[in-house]
């Protein structure tokens, strides 16, 4: 009798795993979109002049100084208070989660440009099977130095108005954005997210972000800016997404201040 007991009892242990491996299963299948939005609560700052318009003493004044540089690191839209370039990806994915459309990157080269002392974008999202064009639109040498974590930094000086450019390319995935810059003039400097999926953005001029055709799941999504790193929205990394199949998951509107962001 009570053998039969234990046996009923591994039976019913049995059919509830089977019952659990098939729910994740179902919640695994298809695929859902991802949405929110990122808007600043108080004052909003200026932007900090990196470069002063007609300073003669800035490197390279007749490009640099010809309009003057602002600080690209926190972008705040007056009218709607979005803050743009916050960038919102999952760290890592299993390739055949990934949906079939999404698999290979449309565009295999993708441009970095230096215009006005500027790098431009400013925040810039690659796939590892992609390759990046280094281009300038600006009349003085410019330097081009990547400062990566998983892979080999690159260095090299990018010659004035080259609109042929130089490619660059990093293979491996990368957990935290990379930080570029040019040592020529100090105060350009930019980040690139590099992932070998596609599941990543970076917020618009309102603030409000989407990714699309998401595995279908509880899926961890980061969230980064470069005033902070990881910003709190939910979770201290960022938050987590339960994803469903042909349904759209709304993070909603996070508010985050001046001390969020420092």
């Amino acid at each position: 009798m009570k053998k039969n007991k234990q046996f009923q009892c591994v039976i019913a242990a049995v059919a509830l795993f089977g019952t659990l491996l098939m729910v994740n299963s179902v919640e695994a299948a298809g695929y859902g979109k991802v949405i929110g939005k990122f808007v600043f609560k108080g004052k909003i700052p200026e932007k900090a002049i990196l470069v002063k318009k007609g300073d003669p003493a800035a490197k390279d004044a007749k490009v640099c100084a010809a309009h003057g540089v602002k600080s690209n690191a926190l972008v705040i839209d007056k009218k709607t208070r979005g803050i743009k370039n916050i960038l919102v990806y999952i760290k890592t994915m299993e390739s055949d989660e990934i949906h079939p459309k999404l698999a290979k990157s449309a565009k295999k080269v993708v441009d970095f440009d230096q215009v006005g002392c500027s790098f431009t974008p400013h925040i810039l999202i690659v796939r590892t099977d992609q390759k990046v064009r280094v281009l300038s639109g600006d009349n003085c040498s410019h330097n081009f130095h990547s400062l990566p974590i998983r892979q080999r930094a690159s260095n090299f000086v990018v010659q004035p108005m080259d609109r042929k450019g130089k490619l660059v390319e990093m293979k491996t995935s990368e957990s935290l954005p990379t930080s570029i810059k040019c040592d020529i003039h100090p105060w350009m400097k930019a980040y690139w997210l590099v992932l070998n999926h596609p599941y990543s953005t970076k917020t618009k001029e309102d603030g409000s972000f989407e990714i699309d055709l998401v595995p279908a799941g509880k899926q961890k999504f980061r969230v980064w800016h470069e005033k902070k790193g990881y910003v709190n929205a939910g979770k201290r990394t960022g938050f987590t997404a339960r994803v469903k199949d042909g349904k759209t998951f709304d993070l909603g509107t996070i508010e985050l201040t001046v001390d969020d962001l420092k």
